[in-house]
């Protein structure tokens, strides 16, 4: 085993220029938590390497750029570059923390001061750059983070798939011809592709999660108020920020820097998770989706290979059933998504003068916000209430079970254009409820969840595990990561389209 060199890390960004049939150039010494046939390395082991000198910042940073502009023709995962600022910080120098120096994404659905705020819409053309910088993201900066640009994003990062019809689609390193999920689809292109180690990810309804499914990364979602910026407390809340990650460390290490520590924060702090789990856990196993549907048979192959190593890791295993009126909570959580797509397209009317057509936002966004205005009075309040009793009903799960195992989705990735924002409204509705089944849930009851990537279909197509706690348990769900990726390492793993 050996370390990357500056040699090597050049030779790499040189042979990535030059062709988009980048040679294997990184090696370096494997983490604890990770295999030794790892084929890129993640964010600790970059920042490691930046740490002792073995390459330097502007080499790292310079190096993420240049794979970054071969790739981008092929995978359309970058809205907005930042290269001339991002090699300016990384000359100056300076950066402090556990990432220091390491290149980074910030998802498209955050403001970075510098760079405007696209949100994967037609509706902000020739927006202005942001001013400031959102409370998560500029915590998370103080990691030492040296972001390359913005991440692409669905409109408003509305769907489980990143294709904008503003911006184009971002396209699966595995299969460019399938999603990468979303709304987080840039980001897990970018990290899984080997663009970058590490990216800004954000999960309203499963959307760090998605992702990481069908990208072949580790996807972890934090439980509600966990980390900085994230101060709402009630069922409506229903989005956290974090990142798509390729080990379980890198995810763990932002974990506990971005942790809150203040006085109002609703958990203590469990700082940096960095052991697998000790002891036996009682495993509650969940085939079927939100609507009752059974999963495609490579999604179910995944689930019962991952229900057979749990077994092996000692866990009790037992199947279990949701703790709700699944098909209920589907309609109240479409309503309350629905709230904020009509608060969106609001807010454009007030700016445009008038109501706005699909020149300015996709089909699907339009009928969102139509099926808010002809819903009777206090249908939202109505919804709400009932997510707020299905909230009680997940934390009352776990009185006999720690952790619950399913599916992310019912199906692998999906081809392009199968849940795209131009398909008709009622088909699309229907196809969302049959493939999204299994995360919202945990994005009302502000519980932490994870994907976890055990599986691969026939075809090569990642297919994540879910494992999902109760509300604040965070800390147990990564100590199962860890454990999971020592039995299972998936570091090996390399897609088809890649940059070294």
């Amino acid at each position: 085993m050996t370390n990357v060199t500056r040699r090597t890390l050049l030779a790499a960004s040189a042979a990535a220029t030059a062709t988009p049939a980048v040679a294997r150039a990184w090696s370096w010494s494997p983490a604890p938590s990770t295999a030794s046939a790892a084929w890129t390395p993640d964010a600790t082991t970059l920042a490691g390497m930046i740490r002792r000198k073995e390459i330097s910042t502007v080499e790292a940073v310079e190096a993420a750029i240049r794979r970054a502009e071969v790739l981008q023709p092929k995978l359309n995962f970058i809205v907005n570059s930042d290269f001339d600022r991002a090699m300016d910080a990384a000359k100056k120098g300076g950066q402090t923390g556990p990432f220091a120096g390491v290149p980074y994404l910030v998802k498209d659905l955050d403001d970075y001061a510098g760079l405007p705020t696209r949100s994967g819409t037609a509706s902000t053309y020739g927006r202005p750059a942001a001013d400031s910088t959102d409370v998560y993201v500029a915590s998370a900066l103080k990691s030492g983070f040296i972001p390359i640009g913005k991440s692409a994003t669905p409109e408003f990062g509305y769907l489980p798939t990143t294709e904008p019809l503003a911006y184009g689609p971002t396209r699966n390193p595995w299969n460019p011809g399938y999603s990468t999920g979303g709304s987080s689809g840039g980001s897990a292109t970018a990290v899984s592709a080997g663009v970058v180690s590490i990216a800004h990810a954000s999960d309203g309804g499963g959307s760090i999660r998605i992702p990481a499914s069908c990208c072949g990364l580790f996807g972890f979602k934090p439980s509600r108020g966990r980390l900085a910026g994230n101060t709402g407390l009630k069922v409506v809340d229903l989005g956290v920020n974090h990142a798509d990650t390729r080990s379980v460390r890198d995810s763990a290490a932002l974990f506990a820097a971005t942790e809150r520590t203040d006085g109002e924060a609703p958990y203590r702090p469990i700082g940096f998770v960095h052991k697998p789990l000790r002891h036996k856990l009682r495993v509650g196993v969940l085939a079927v989706s939100g609507n009752g549907r059974a999963p495609d048979p490579e999604v179910q192959a995944g689930l019962d290979a991952a229900v057979a190593l749990l077994q092996s890791l000692g866990h009790r295993v037992s199947e279990t059933a949701w703790p709700i009126d699944s098909a209920r909570f589907g309609e109240d959580f479409l309503m309350l998504w629905s709230a904020g797509a009509a608060m969106d397209v609001g807010a454009m009317s007030k700016a445009l003068g008038r109501a706005p057509d699909t020149r300015m936002a996709e089909p699907f966004t339009l009928g969102m916000a139509e099926l808010v205005a002809k819903a009777p009075k206090g249908s939202v309040e109505a919804a709400i209430g009932r997510l707020e009793e299905a909230s009680k009903a997940y934390d009352a799960w776990f009185d006999d079970l720690d952790v619950v195992v399913s599916p992310v989705l019912t199906k692998p990735p999906v081809p392009l254009g199968y849940v795209s924002g131009d398909v008709p409204f009622a088909t699309l509705s229907e196809r969302l409820t049959d493939y999204v089944g299994y995360t919202p849930l945990h994005n009302v009851a502000g519980a932490p969840a994870m994907s976890v990537p055990l599986h691969w279909t026939a075809d090569g197509l990642p297919v994540g595990v879910h494992f999902a706690a109760r509300a604040g348990n965070d800390a147990l769900l990564f100590q199962l990561a860890y454990q999971l990726e020592r039995a299972r390492s998936w570091a090996a793993r390399r897609p088809g389209i890649s940059a070294v």
